[in-house]
């Protein structure tokens, strides 16, 4: 015990001598002009440059989606939906969130109040340049997450419609006891050691069953591949926030998952969309992994995704059920007939 005791002493000693990094939001530089949304950039709040990428429809959009990736992601991860939403006359703005692909402080861990200014700085660029379009912002993953803080704030982003796309609710209530404890010391003791996933483990789990995609992804310089303990640390703290998120924001909001998902676990989402307003929506896909606009049955939540965009109370092309647990289950046909 008293070995213990002083392991745990030391390592406490330690923490005291290793502050994890967190980015802050920044002075806005001499001469700043406000945010802006140019070629491949957007000039955010606080002066940063985050990465834009752009899929414009042609003429004016019915429609605009502001799209926020996942961990070690960046825009891109929304380029094979926003080509086809484009052609239905959506446009889609994707931006790099701090720390990933080309925005500022690759691989440190952005402050949430910094993370959703940005969001709300993009959302609020998209609605004035497209006054009269619908604005939606879909969130997949931990984006999904910083979203659903968002526009639980009292500040939400000025957006008519939520879509959260398998988003990040796997918070501290949902890990268990031996990660989380893990986890602590690691992010405190070691807070800028980079963890890669080990190949057994990323032989297992699989974010999408679209082999090219994971591919692509892999041969992709602007992925992020690892990330460090105070990094980590940080997402599941945002995704504790998220999942207590779910079901507060104003806008109607459309809740999807896939049956195969293998990053975000069934038991969080399961809790988590039990959160939802009876007025909000969900989906389950019996084919759909954690990638979902990405995955071999993409072009299927695509569709989903702009029907809800254009009548969030109308059925869903896919005629996909609810997510167990979530209001609404029960009166659902598939349900109904044990499907």
């Amino acid at each position: 015990m008293s070995r213990l005791l002083a392991v745990l002493f030391a390592a406490l000693s330690l923490a005291a001598c290793a502050p994890m990094m967190v980015q802050q939001a920044g002075q806005p530089p001499l001469g700043f002009q406000g945010p802006r949304l140019e070629a491949d950039r957007v000039v955010s709040f606080d002066g940063a440059r985050l990465g834009l990428t752009k899929w414009q429809a042609a003429g004016e959009p019915w429609a605009v989606i502001v799209g926020v990736h996942g961990m070690n992601d960046y825009a891109n991860a929304f380029h094979l939906a926003a080509p086809w939403w484009a052609e239905q006359g959506v446009t889609t703005y994707a931006y790099d969130q701090r720390g990933f692909g080309r925005s500022p402080g690759r691989g440190i861990w952005a402050d949430d109040e910094v993370l959703m200014e940005d969001l709300r700085t993009v959302t609020a660029l998209a609605r004035a340049r497209h006054p009269h379009a619908l604005i939606v912002v879909a969130g997949e993953s931990m984006g999904g997450a910083v979203a659903a803080k968002a526009f639980a704030s009292d500040r939400p982003p000025p957006a008519h419609r939520l879509v959260l796309l398998a988003p990040a609710v796997w918070g501290w209530d949902s890990q268990p006891l031996p990660y989380k404890t893990a986890l602590w010391f690691a992010a405190n003791v070691t807070p800028g050691k980079v963890y890669t996933p080990p190949r057994w483990l990323t032989e297992r789990i699989t974010p999408t069953d679209n082999r090219e995609e994971l591919i692509r992804m892999g041969r992709d310089p602007l992925m992020v591949w690892g990330a460090r303990s105070d990094t980590l640390y940080g997402l599941v703290k945002l995704m504790d926030d998220g999942a207590e998120s779910i079901g507060r924001a104003a806008a109607p909001t459309l809740y999807l998952y896939g049956k195969n998902d293998q990053i975000i676990p069934e038991k969080a989402a399961f809790r988590a969309v039990k959160r939802l307003k009876p007025s909000d929506r969900s989906a389950y896909y019996a084919r759909g992994y954690h990638l979902l606009t990405r995955d071999r049955q993409g072009p299927v939540v695509w569709r989903d995704i702009l029907s809800f965009i254009r009548d969030p109370e109308a059925p869903l092309p896919s005629g996909a059920p609810p997510i167990p647990g979530a209001p609404g289950e029960e009166g659902h046909p598939q349900v109904a007939a044990g499907l």
